[in-house]
């Protein structure tokens, strides 16, 4: 008998354990390892009407149904950001473009990604737009993995964005995600609303 109820305590205890985990990942906004016996679940998946009702100290995608943590943009990183949205806000006085940084994009039924720079043309966007807009600019962050990048950019891609741009401060090259994969470019170039910006340019004040 006092083999089995140690046994039994310490299943009820991982079993807190995981639940606990469960709970921490989905307040700090972050996917952590469950541990689990065979009757706990191992991933927290979180649905999309309670992720949009979420706050985060810094925001958090869906990926797959789960949260995902963004990486911190440091200085560099937010101005950059800056100098790409003043060079799209003066073209935007003359065509209907409209520059949006760090929108939540919904990019599938179950996925939700955040860019650093959307450029929506023709009309206003929504509040968590449904629709490509018609840019999509990445900034390198020096934590960034390869492989989410790669991911994300395929989301962007299949999802519809006509065009997925990559800038990399570190290397200060620009680079355009297509179905041959990234490659680099010499200019974010929009022939149609006569936009062209080279990394010289856009890295003359840094």
């Amino acid at each position: 008998m006092a083999a089995r109820d140690e046994f039994l305590s310490r299943l009820a205890v991982r079993r807190d354990i995981a639940a606990f985990a469960g709970r921490f990942a989905v307040t700090f906004g972050r996917h952590l390892p469950v541990l689990c016996s065979e009757q706990v679940a191992t991933r927290t998946q979180i649905r999309a009407e309670d992720y949009l009702r979420m706050t985060f100290e810094h925001d958090a995608e869906l990926v797959h149904g789960e949260l995902v943590e963004r990486s911190m943009p440091d200085e560099v990183h937010s101005a950059i950001q800056f100098l790409i949205l003043l060079q799209f806000a003066a073209l935007a006085q003359t065509f209907p473009l409209y520059p949006r940084p760090e929108i939540r994009l919904k990019v599938s039924p179950h996925g939700y990604r955040i860019a650093d720079v959307a450029i929506f043309a023709g009309s206003h966007p929504s509040r968590v737009p449904d629709t490509p807009p018609l840019v999509v600019i990445e900034i390198l962050s020096r934590d960034d993995r390869h492989l989410d990048l790669m991911e994300k950019l395929e989301e962007y891609r299949q999802w519809g964005v006509p065009h997925v741009w990559v800038v990399d401060p570190t290397t200060r090259r620009f680079s355009t995600y297509t179905e041959l994969g990234l490659q680099n470019i010499s200019s974010l170039s929009l022939p149609e609303y006569s936009f062209q910006l080279t990394p010289a340019e856009l890295f003359a004040s840094l």
